[in-house]
């Protein structure tokens, strides 16, 4: 699998550069994600311009690796869905539980949020600690 990988200062947008998302493709995609889980930058967003189809065995690989982007405090968004692939994982019930965004920039603007929080967050529970 061909893929475009671009790191900012806050997030890495990962483009799969193919039409299919299918079922062969989850493993690459997981171990890209992975590696970018552990580097300094670990946000992600998904760029899904260049698929026209998203295979319905690679929507949960989809769904796990979100899971595993928040459970280590990391955001992981989805962009540019095309109303095929969104069609897919509105059958599978999968929208719902997905951080999508219409566009790449309204992505940035989610991770940015997340990042804010996830500082306040932190914050609250170094004064919380403090206080008592």
């Amino acid at each position: 699998m061909e893929v475009k990988i671009d790191t900012k200062e806050k997030f890495t947008v990962v483009t799969p550069v193919t039409a299919n998302l299918s079922a062969n493709i989850a493993a690459e995609l997981i171990s890209i994600c992975n590696d970018l889980l552990h580097q300094p930058v670990k946000n992600v967003i998904l760029n899904m311009s260049e698929a026209a189809t998203l295979d319905p065995s690679i929507a949960g690989t989809i769904t796990d690796l979100q899971q595993q982007f928040y459970e280590k405090s990391a955001s992981f968004v989805i962009c540019n869905l095309s109303d095929a692939a969104a069609q897919t994982l509105d059958q599978l019930e999968l929208t719902e539980l997905l951080n999508i965004t219409p566009t790449e920039s309204e992505a940035w603007d989610i991770v940015q949020m997340e990042e804010i929080e996830r500082e306040l967050l932190d914050g609250d529970d170094v004064n919380f600690e403090t206080n008592d």
